[in-house]
C-alpha cells in the first residue's frame, strides 16, 4: 500500500495520528527532562552536552514509537533515521546557539529555555516526520511488501 496523496487525508486518522504524537512526545519529553536535569542538577555536567545526551535519548525514543505506532511506517529504518538525524544537525546547533542567546546573554531561566526548545523541537518534528520522513510510507507497516521485505533479511 503506497502513502495517501496529501490532498486525500483522512481527518480522523490524522486527528488520530496528531494525538499520538502529542502523546509519544510527552513522553519523549519526559525523557529528556528528567535525563537532562539528572545530568545537568545532580552530576552538574555542562549544559551542552546534558542537553545533546537528554535530547539523542528523547530523539531515539520518539523515533521508534512514532515510525511503528504514529505512522504504521514501513520504510527503510536505517534511511528514515538518517533523515531524522539530518533534521536535528540543523535544529541541534540553532537550539544550542539560542540555549546561549537566551540564558547566559538575556539571563533566562534554562528550564524555560528548554520547555520553549521542546515546544518548537515537536511542531517542526512532526512536520518534518510527517511530511518528509514518513510521507510516502504512512501505513504502510503490515503490508504484503513489508512481510516480504523482512523475510529477504532473514538469513
Amino acid at each position: 500500500m503506497k502513502g495517501r496523496p496529501l490532498l486525500q487525508l483522512n481527518g480522523k486518522a490524522e486527528l488520530w495520528r496528531s494525538v499520538k504524537f502529542i502523546l509519544f512526545s510527552i513522553s519523549a519529553g519526559i525523557i529528556q527532562t528528567a535525563s537532562f536535569s539528572l545530568l545537568n542538577e545532580i552530576l552538574h555536567w555542562h549544559y551542552w552536552v546534558s542537553y545533546l545526551i537528554a535530547l539523542v535519548l528523547s530523539v531515539v525514543w520518539n523515533f521508534t514509537l512514532n515510525r511503528r505506532i504514529t505512522f504504521h511506517s514501513a520504510a527503510n529504518v536505517p534511511l528514515a533515521m538518517l533523515k531524522v538525524a539530518g533534521y536535528y544537525l540543523i535544529f541541534t546547533p540553532l537550539s544550542t546557539w539560542w540555549y546561549r542567546a537566551l540564558t547566559e546573554d538575556a539571563g533566562w531561566n534554562e528550564y524555560l529555555v528548554l520547555a520553549l526548545t521542546m515546544l518548537v523541537n515537536f511542531v517542526t518534528e512532526f512536520l518534518f516526520q510527517r511530511f518528509f520522513v514518513f510521507g510516502k510510507s504512512i501505513d504502510t507497516a503490515g503490508t504484503k511488501k513489508e512481510a516480504s521485505d523482512e523475510t529477504e533479511m532473514e538469513p
